[in-house]
């Protein structure tokens, strides 16, 4: 009899275990078939240009562009010198705890007097100050930044990199000590293929990923007391950073984005 009751408790443990498992699947699931497109693939509605030297709205140049369901980043009318011309599109909505997935794909030459570094570079970046509240003459936000970077067909040039602008962030609980780290995965992706970013932010823990593969995490962002644009940003002697906009960067390359979705949690 003992025996008996034992397997009876055994088989019920089992189809337990394996009817919550099947729930957690089916929520997984769930939550990951509310993501939501923040691009129409038509128009720039729902989004900002800010170019730095010009007024938050004006779209200096054409620089951002939508064809064919894809917003293009272009310099064709800033003529012979970029003049440090930075700029980025920036959504509208604040945001806080999220997934952003967005294809990408570098093509062209880089914009005639851009920086040597400008080359198949650009990035996204995320919980960034108010377009706003940036100074004229600011070329980037105070804000942390998906590093983007295009293969020149030879060398290696990993993707998604965290640039901490004015921030700090903690990486295997160490504050970082560079402006850019790399990724702990390497992927370079070479020519103009399009490749799928993703960005996870949940609380404190950030994820990046490239192509479904997480390569990077790091934690607890921080505005930099030091920095004098975002020592502004701390108010009552709390400095860590818990929301912010996010914006597709014009660094000077040409590139183009497409299917720019966000699942929120």
């Amino acid at each position: 009899m003992k025996n008996i009751i034992c397997l009876l408790l055994t088989g019920l443990l089992f189809v337990t275990s394996c009817k919550e498992k099947k729930a957690e699947a089916v929520a997984q699931k769930t939550e990951f078939n509310n993501w939501q497109p923040i691009f129409n693939g038509t128009n720039l509605d729902g989004w900002t240009p800010r170019i730095t030297g010009h007024p938050l709205g004006e779209n200096f140049g054409d620089t951002f562009r939508v064809s064919d369901g894809i917003l293009s980043i272009r310099y064709d009318a800033y003529g012979d010198d970029f003049d440090n011309r930075f700029g980025a599109i920036y959504f509208n909505e604040k945001l806080a705890n999220y997934r952003l997935k967005a294809e990408y794909r570098f093509v062209g030459e880089t914009a005639p007097g851009a920086p040597e570094w400008g080359f198949r570079d650009s990035g996204i970046q995320f919980h960034s100050q108010s377009p706003a509240s940036l100074k004229p003459d600011q070329p980037f936000p105070v804000s942390l930044e998906y590093n983007l970077h295009g293969g020149n067909g030879t060398d290696e040039r990993p993707v998604g990199a965290i640039c901490a602008n004015g921030m700090f962030v903690e990486l295997n609980g160490q504050k970082n000590t560079s402006y850019c780290t790399p990724p702990v995965i390497k992927r370079t992706f070479h020519e103009d293929q399009w490749v799928t970013l993703e960005i996870d932010v949940k609380d404190s823990l950030i994820r990046h990923y490239v192509n479904g593969e997480e390569i990077l995490s790091y934690a607890n962002p921080t505005y930099n007391p030091e920095h004098e644009i975002a020592k502004t940003l701390i108010f009552n002697g709390d400095a860590r950073v818990k929301d912010g906009y996010i914006s597709l960067q014009s660094n000077s390359h040409p590139i183009d984005f497409r299917k720019i979705e966000l699942l929120k949690y």
